[in-house]
């Protein structure tokens, strides 16, 4: 049995549909950057999207429906996941905050304070903490 015939259809479908609500964010402005590009194609390997799937996605992305996690805690492990890729590519600056405030919102959170989420997420993670973690100090920065 291969590493991938451990995940069901549902699971690769949930990430193409994931992948492609990330690739719509990303040409919300009509443009992929050449950083947005990198990411895309990081991210892509990381989600197990196959060329052919990543190139038809790009090609219509539209088509696969953007379906957030109903659950914040799902909303924060995605979060956490794609700040993680972020910070390991050292994607600095300008550019990174940009692109994870756009995921963001896409992801569900409010636009009002998705820039205070994303640099908390930011500082967390480029203090290493774990998943728990990340969670709970997400959480609790409101109270």
């Amino acid at each position: 049995m291969s590493f991938a015939d451990l995940f069901d259809s549902g699971f690769k479908q949930r990430n193409a549909d994931h992948f492609a609500a990330i690739v719509r964010v990303a040409m919300d402005d009509g443009i992929i950057t050449p950083e947005e590009q990198a990411f895309l194609d990081r991210l892509a390997r990381n989600l197990g999207i196959t060329e052919g799937d990543y190139k038809q996605i790009l090609k219509d992305y539209k088509s696969h429906p953007i379906n957030p996690p109903v659950s914040y805690d799902r909303r924060l492990e995605r979060l956490y996941d794609l700040v993680r890729m972020v910070h390991v590519d050292q994607i600095k600056g300008d550019p990174e905050h940009k692109l994870l405030n756009k995921i963001g919102v896409g992801l569900g959170f409010h636009a009002v304070n998705v820039k205070y989420i994303v640099d908390k997420a930011l500082t967390l993670v480029g203090n290493g903490v774990d998943l728990d973690t990340f969670v709970d100090q997400i959480k609790n920065m409101n109270r």
